[in-house]
């Protein structure tokens, strides 16, 4: 799943954030760790949606289309991931959406144009709405399902959230659809 859609890159408009994602940690070790932001029972999530702009001729109602999804584990929160991130899921030629945050603030050169919000609420109902909403959908999920996800297998949790989110209206095709994501690295093309 997360092989089938690396394939895709994520274009036009784009919000991107991080998340924290809590893993499974031993409970001895678990009351000596630190908490909240940066812990070492988090794991760091790359979050980017694709998020277009529409407004309504007639009404003047402003309003948000979602398209395709990219989540990726990163290492750490460092410029340099963020921008390796950026540049294997997102085109040249989009507008990102970031935060103010310090290790996303120079991706003006990855990027055509680069918009820094500051995070309030009213960014996250409004000009990242789309990345918060997938984040909080993600977190409810594998805690829902999972309970607690290792460190280890994180990444192919992403994986099969993203596939089922970008595939939200299959509905019935969504089964045949990951059998072809699934055949498609060992079957050899001929061009």
């Amino acid at each position: 799943m997360g092989k089938r859609d690396d394939m895709y890159m994520l274009k036009g408009m784009v919000e991107y954030d991080e998340a924290y994602v809590e893993k499974a940690t031993a409970e001895k070790i678990q009351n000596q760790l630190k908490r909240g932001k940066g812990s070492q029972r988090q794991v760091i999530v790359a979050v980017a949606a694709e998020s277009t702009r529409l407004e309504d001729i007639v009404t003047g109602k402003k309003s948000q289309y979602c398209g395709f999804f990219k989540m990726k584990v990163l290492r750490n929160e460092t410029a340099e991931s963020i921008e390796q991130f950026v540049t294997n899921s997102i085109d040249k030629k989009t507008v990102l959406t970031t935060d103010k945050n310090q290790a996303s603030v120079n991706l003006e050169r990855l990027v055509d144009n680069h918009i820094k919000v500051k995070s309030s609420k009213s960014a996250a109902n409004g000009e990242l709405n789309w990345v918060h909403t997938a984040i909080s959908n993600l977190k409810r999920n594998l805690l829902g399902i999972y309970h607690m996800v290792s460190e280890k297998y994180i990444q192919n949790y992403l994986d099969e959230f993203v596939y089922k989110l970008n595939r939200r209206y299959f509905g019935e095709k969504l089964f045949d659809r990951l059998i072809i994501a699934a055949i498609y690295p060992y079957v050899q093309h001929s061009e």
